[in-house]
């Protein structure tokens, strides 16, 4: 058995008994303190570190009786941070030492910025955590904390997805308590995409339910398109790159013609990701945003949701863009008029369904951003 210090999000019940997978109800946990160490966030992350600070004083709990399993879980958990456990001594609340654990971030590996505060965390972060966390431990055994370090970014923005999904009021006409039965989830794959799986049955139109049935899911996250126009010269900007997908699909031209277009972040705006991109993949700046819609582009295959505008801006000043190089993207774009953009829609040219829509949707509402202009 094992004793560890948790000054950090593990402090937050819920999130302990996630990763355990299992209750609190039989652990000695105690609140501690521990001399001359502060907990600070880690600048442009969502969780906290622990550092040496000569005259501060870290609280957190103390969790006595930890099995080996618990350990496997908190390493596979702790190790997706680059965190390590150390030997610590902590002080009781009755004044008495004692001896336990911390995991420590692996030196340089993050930078601390304000001081922590858990309440505030459980508030802005907490639920994002919770549902990452989920996707996280089911992997515990496929995959090492390596692997899952390098998938954490994506693993956070399908849980602020599924956030967003869920914020969402119910269909009046459906009771999903009462008109889905999930008999089993599956998460069959994690990479930068997921798959997932469930056997479920879903209420039918005549009042039964359906047999069980199989159905998976490709997983991504949510993401902004945005269409550059510049309504003074009736030109619009389109992007080209390679995609992976469409290749692995069959497809002989998988270079594709496409609008700007990026995943959307944790805490980001669909607004604020469009505007992001447009300056990261074609060097353009926004100045006004029309939205075009906003939906599911395959919901029988694919998870991902999508927001769709067309952005006002000037192709006279393009400064930069070609992707990010980070993120092994490799741009060029291309500026045309909107007459040729209408002529390569109706001569089935371009094959991204976004760029279709927005095209079409620049046709219904250009005259009108036009005379804007005047």
């Amino acid at each position: 058995m094992v004793d560890l210090f948790f000054y950090g999000t593990l402090r937050y019940v819920p999130l302990l008994e996630l990763v355990l997978g299992r209750g609190c109800a039989g652990l000695d946990i105690t609140e501690v303190s521990l001399a001359d160490h502060g907990v600070y966030a880690v600048r442009d992350q969502i969780f906290p570190m622990i550092a040496q600070a000569s005259g501060e004083t870290a609280t957190g709990l103390l969790v006595r009786g930890l099995s080996p399993a618990d350990l496997a879980a908190l390493d596979f958990y702790e190790g997706g941070f680059d965190y390590a456990l150390r030997p610590i001594i902590v002080k009781l609340p009755s004044g008495e030492d004692a001896a336990a654990r911390v995991y420590f971030p692996a030196p340089g590996q993050w930078q601390p910025a304000v001081p922590w505060d858990l309440e505030a965390w459980i508030a802005q972060s907490g639920a994002l955590t919770l549902r990452a966390a989920e996707e996280v431990m089911a992997y515990q055994g496929r995959m090492t904390a390596e692997q899952m370090r390098r998938s954490l970014p994506s693993i956070r923005r399908r849980a602020s997805a599924w956030l967003m999904a869920q914020s969402r009021t119910e269909d009046p006409a459906h009771d999903l308590s009462q008109d889905v039965q999930v008999e089993s989830h599956k998460r069959a794959y994690m990479n930068f995409f997921a798959m997932e799986e469930m056997d479920l049955r879903f209420r039918r139109y005549d009042g039964t339910m359906s047999p069980s049935v199989n159905r998976g899911v490709a997983l991504v996250g949510r993401a902004s398109v945005v269409l550059p126009y510049d309504p003074l010269r009736d030109q619009v900007l389109l992007v080209e790159q390679f995609r992976a997908a469409t290749f692995i699909a069959g497809e002989k031209r998988p270079w594709m013609w496409e609008p700007v277009a990026g995943l959307i972040d944790p805490g980001e705006t669909p607004e604020q990701t469009a505007c992001r991109e447009a300056v990261e993949e074609a060097g353009v700046t926004i100045s006004q945003l029309e939205r075009v819609t906003q939906a599911y582009p395959s919901s029988g295959a694919l998870g991902e949701f999508i927001y769709i505008f067309v952005g006002l801006t000037d192709l006279s000043c393009i400064s930069g863009g070609g992707g990010v190089a980070g993120e092994n993207e490799d741009l060029r774009s291309e500026i045309l008029s909107f007459d040729a953009l209408m002529q390569g829609i109706d001569d089935h040219h371009y094959q991204d369904m976004p760029l279709i829509t927005a095209g079409l949707w620049l046709s219904r509402h250009r005259e009108r951003l036009r005379a804007e202009l005047r």
